[in-house]
């Protein structure tokens, strides 16, 4: 069956994060036209050369956003900070559809509220969990294999041999700060670099975490239940580095309860992208593109409204369409 075309506006469509979303997004869907905008159009251009149906635009946050500059829009996908909220508003007061990645919990409130004063037309999901919510999509599978969960524990490891562009890793720094998390049934903001924790890994090494208010957070929460909840931001040496091949993006997920046949378990997941941190968030966002469009076997989203990754994508069988990807993803008990 021939897909419908469809018209996608990414801004910071040719920095290094957004350009893997404009490549994922052209490899699989060469009908979706992809318009590339940020302030310095002319750096784009040899990307659009590599890509089915796409060109560049200009766009500056700071000095406003035009929507008549793009023309008809089915989506738009942010890739890169926006302290005005000026995208989200323009997609809600349009009636287009957005994905926006680059957000943390403390900066959502605003779109919450805009959402209840006006009735949506089309998605807007939240997708600033990390790698646009691959971590949320993949517990929401393993979930279905517990009767009760009590602890779910997340971290990202990031290897700073990992190409990820001046905007993420200028962020890096800032990233530990007062985090959130729930504790005991109690939701808690603390002090990152006074609740840090140790990852122990199979091979008896360890990398030191501190809690980060990624919307994998309260996401998981919403959909487990768990009184015990957190994600922790790590640099390290990655499982790439240390097989001596390029820097991989490693995310770990430790979930603690009782499985379908009452037994205690403790089970840990570990999905590494051998493509590292920008082509695993380019695969969160194209599962999340395709939940809206429903592209790659989903069902569309069928009425506008608040959306998060695990709302909107199809989790049954999340694991193998990541390992489709060329993402590994491997299991133990412990």
């Amino acid at each position: 069956m021939e897909l419908q075309k469809k018209r996608v506006l990414i801004v910071g469509g040719y920095g290094v994060v957004g350009s893997s979303i404009a490549r994922l997004i052209s490899k699989n869907y060469s009908s979706v036209e992809l318009i590339l905008a940020g302030r310095n159009p002319e750096k784009g251009e040899a990307l659009v050369k590599e890509l089915h149906h796409a060109k560049t635009a200009y766009a500056d946050l700071e000095k406003g956003f035009d929507l008549a500059a793009y023309g008809p829009l089915d989506l738009i996908i942010t890739s890169m900070g926006d302290p005005r909220n000026i995208i989200r508003e323009t997609a809600i007061a349009n009636g287009i559809a957005l994905i926006h990645i680059a957000e943390v919990i403390e900066d959502i409130s605003p779109a919450v509220f805009l959402a209840l004063h006006q009735e949506l037309s089309a998605p807007v999901v939240f997708a600033g969990h990390w790698q646009a919510g691959i971590i949320t999509l993949v517990t929401k599978q393993l979930a279905a294999g517990f009767n009760e969960i009590s602890t779910v524990e997340t971290a990202g490891l990031y290897d700073e041999k990992d190409h990820v562009g001046p905007m993420v890793t200028n962020e890096v720094g800032g990233f530990i700060a007062k985090a959130l998390l729930r504790e005991q049934g109690k939701w808690q903001y603390v002090e990152a670099k006074e609740n840090g924790r140790t990852i122990q890994l199979a091979d008896e090494s360890s990398f030191e975490g501190f809690p980060m208010s990624s919307l994998d957070v309260p996401s998981i929460g919403a959909l487990t239940g768990a009184p015990n909840i957190r994600f922790d931001f790590a640099t390290g040496e990655s499982i790439g580095s240390r097989n001596g091949t390029a820097a991989s993006h490693d995310l770990y997920i430790d979930i603690e309860g009782f499985d379908l046949s009452g037994e205690s378990t403790k089970l840990r997941t570990i999905v590494s992208d051998p493509q590292g941190v920008a082509h695993l968030t380019a695969v969160g966002t194209l599962l999340i593109l395709e939940g809206i469009f429903g592209y790659g076997g989903q069902t569309a989203a069928e009425k506008g409204g608040l959306y998060s990754p695990e709302t909107i994508v199809s989790t049954a069988h999340i694991i193998s369409r990541l390992e489709e990807f060329g993402i590994a993803v491997t299991q133990e008990t412990f």
